[in-house]
């Protein structure tokens, strides 16, 4: 039973990094209905800031997570300034392959500053705890991973709902063009929604390199993938259900490896995600809206 539990624990606390990424891209696709791949690379920038203030200036763990919350907050925006902004009109296919060209641009750029080699990611917090006699060692990052995630669904649903900006987001997300008749600024509203998902994959990046302390030029690409997965799994453009959606990916994960195969795991999260879609195509909390003709 013990046993279980650990891998639930290791489930929980992967799966709460899926749903802080999978938060980010369900609100820019919510308002801004793209879809920003780029998204898991800012996870990787993010962990690279955090790791270059701790590891060369020796600055201590949490201001290194407020450093890298800024930098990305400010990479965030320039993308969507730079990259989005002028497409905001276009094609969604050309919106995608933009994306996924700002993503290999990170990648890259990445690679020339910091080289191929993987680096050891020294975690925020250290240590653990053990439970039932020693048969169950929860380590703090977990507890601190699911502990964020929480805090981080719960405030950013309140901000949605109740604040100003929020309104305006979600007014933006039902009809930009009515918003902007309201007198609603709609450029700068998704430039706010890119600048918090930014800032929650950073949050993200070091979390995922505390877990899994492994960081190289790619780091952000599988995570970003499964975060998507989750977002879709739970129902994209909602907060619930990415949050539902990554908590329940980590968990399938975390129980495929260690009672499947540990090189099936992936391809068992994505099948399952198919069978879910071909079920509720809206994902699980997602609302299916007909298109007005």
């Amino acid at each position: 039973m013990t046993v279980f539990i650990q891998y639930l624990v290791n489930g929980l606390s992967m799966g709460s990094v899926y749903a802080i990424i999978a938060l980010g891209y369900t609100m820019v696709y919510g308002i801004a209905k793209m879809l920003n791949f780029a998204h898991g690379d800012v996870i990787m920038v993010g962990a690279y800031v955090s790791f270059c203030a701790t590891s060369y200036l020796g600055l201590p763990g949490w201001v290194s997570v407020i450093l890298s919350c800024v930098v990305c907050t400010v990479l965030g925006v320039l993308i969507e300034g730079l990259a989005y902004k002028p497409l905001r009109q276009a094609p969604s296919l050309a919106v995608l392959i933009t994306a996924i060209g700002v993503s290999y641009f990170l990648q890259n750029s990445a690679l020339l500053i910091w080289k191929a080699a993987a680096r050891v990611y020294p975690p925020v917090v250290e240590g653990s705890m053990q439970l039932f006699g020693g048969k169950l060692t929860v380590s703090y990052v977990s507890l601190l991973t699911i502990a964020a995630c929480v805090v981080i669904m719960i405030g950013l649903t309140t901000f949605v709902n109740k604040s100003k900006m929020g309104k305006a987001m979600r007014a933006c997300s039902e009809d930009k063009a009515a918003a902007q008749l309201m007198g609603i600024n709609v450029n700068a509203t998704i430039s706010a929604t890119f600048a918090i998902g930014s800032a929650l994959a950073a949050i993200a990046g070091v979390l995922l390199c505390s877990y899994s302390p492994v960081l190289q030029p790619t780091t952000g690409a599988m995570p970003g993938i499964k975060a998507f997965d989750a977002a879709v799994f739970g129902g994209i453009g909602s907060i619930p259900g990415a949050f539902v959606g990554g908590i329940l990916i980590g968990i399938i994960e975390a129980m495929a490896q260690a009672y499947i195969s540990t090189s099936l795991a992936n391809s068992i999260v994505f099948g399952v995600l198919i069978i879910v879609l071909l079920v509720k195509p809206a994902g699980l909390l997602g609302k299916y809206v007909p298109e007005k003709v």
